[in-house]
């Protein structure tokens, strides 16, 4: 028809990569590689196959993980990534994002589910890890006493400082049973009489099946339990075990350990001297400094005459009780002047003085009331007070003043 849309190759695998990579998710797909090319750019062309298929595969930049995992024609494996389309050649492959050789996935899945559970109950928590002391006195270590691992330790810790005190625990590090001997090691220093400042867990690498002791649940909280500090020495700097993450200070390598465990004994004596150095120069100075003030005062009158200080003292007491003896003679002056006006006006009040000049008050004795009027009966009895007694009345005449009309 002549509506029909004429398509280019290049559109079409255009749309087929656009519906092919959103069909499906990233996903992990077990294979065996049939061939593989390694680029001198660092990418990784394979094809995987199985009993009766292939596909093409690609790793960017994976010439290193081919190296380290020692991938070769005919290995068994188990993959991660997506499928992907190279419109150029209209072809699709695996753009492969993990690897791991064939046999190892269950354990990484059992790895994870441990280190996840531990992780959320605290054993990673960095407020729980001790620290490392600076210079033990005794060493422990938990290790196989004739792998390499060992003597790569003890070698450098003789050369650092060949008077330190090691103690090693023999134990299987690798195999069934050996996390249970490492528990033992650790249980042993652990005791209250073995004085070790620092325990160090140690192996060489491996693979994962043979690192795996040091991924037991139990060792992991043996090792929070422990009283003195634990080093994971375990294995090489790409592998990470759990008595990584729980111990108190993880290194990469046995020989690591070493170096960070004990400081060389010439530098440690370097550092002394240098803070020798600074502590005399502090204490010259110190001395100096006191000697100027000295020297100052030395020609100060405290120092020629003592006495002249306590006089000055006493001198200024005296004057001091001078002053507040006079502020009190003017004090009492003036409060008994005040007193006397307060006598004076207390007694031009008092109703004696008044009587005192020929007044008399008068009390009806029925009532018992001061007689302000007369308005009184004739005959009512009154009681007269003078100033030297009293005087009975009777009442025989009442009268009013001119005023009181």
């Amino acid at each position: 028809m002549k509506d029909d849309k004429i398509w280019t190759i290049t559109e079409v695998n255009s749309v087929v990569k656009t519906v092919l990579e959103g069909a499906l998710a990233a996903f992990w797909m077990k294979a065996e590689i049939g061939t593989m090319t390694v680029h001198t750019s660092g990418h990784v062309y394979m094809v995987l196959k199985d009993e009766k298929s292939q596909l093409k595969a690609v790793i960017w930049k994976g010439a290193q993980a081919v190296k380290t995992l020692k991938l070769a024609t005919g290995s068994e494996l188990e993959v991660f990534g997506n499928i992907t389309v190279y419109e150029p050649r209209g072809e699709y492959q695996f753009t492969i994002k993990d690897i791991r050789p064939l046999g190892l996935g269950d354990l990484q899945r059992k790895f994870e589910e441990i280190k996840n559970r531990l992780q959320k109950e605290g054993f990673f928590d960095s407020s729980r890890k001790k620290k490392i002391p600076m210079l033990p006195r005794k060493i422990g270590v938990i290790t196989s006493p004739t792998g390499a691992a060992i003597q790569d330790f003890l070698n450098i810790i003789n050369r650092r400082f060949p008077d330190i005190n090691i103690q090693i625990y023999p134990s299987a590090v690798q195999g069934i049973g050996a996390e249970k001997e490492l528990i033992k090691g650790l249980r042993f220093f652990n005791r209250i009489d073995s004085k070790v400042d620092v325990l160090v867990l140690m192996r060489g690498g491996g693979s994962m099946e043979d690192l795996w002791p040091f991924n037991d649940e139990t060792l992991a909280m043996e090792i929070a339990a422990s009283k003195i500090p634990v080093i994971s020495a375990v294995g090489h700097e790409i592998d990470f075990t759990i008595s990584d993450f729980v111990a108190d200070l993880r290194v990469p390598t046995p020989s690591a350990a070493a170096e960070l465990v004990i400081a060389k004994q010439d530098e440690l004596t370097e550092k002394i001297k240098a803070l020798f150095s600074k502590l005399r120069t502090a204490v010259q100075f110190f001395i100096e400094r006191k000697k100027r003030m000295l020297e100052k005062f030395s020609g100060s009158y405290v120092f020629k005459d003592p006495l002249r200080i306590i006089f000055e003292k006493q001198q200024t007491i005296d004057e001091m009780r001078t002053k507040l003896k006079h502020i009190t003679a003017m004090k009492y002056e003036r409060d008994n002047t005040k007193l006397q006006s307060l006598i004076s006006k207390l007694q031009t009040l008092n109703p004696m003085a008044v009587l005192g000049r020929g007044y008399s008050i008068l009390i009806n004795k029925a009532t018992n009331s001061i007689i302000a009027s007369p308005d009184i009966k004739i005959g009512s009895l009154v009681t007269a007070i003078l100033k030297e007694g009293k005087i009975e009345l009777e009442v025989k005449e009442t009268s009013t003043t001119q005023e009181g009309r």
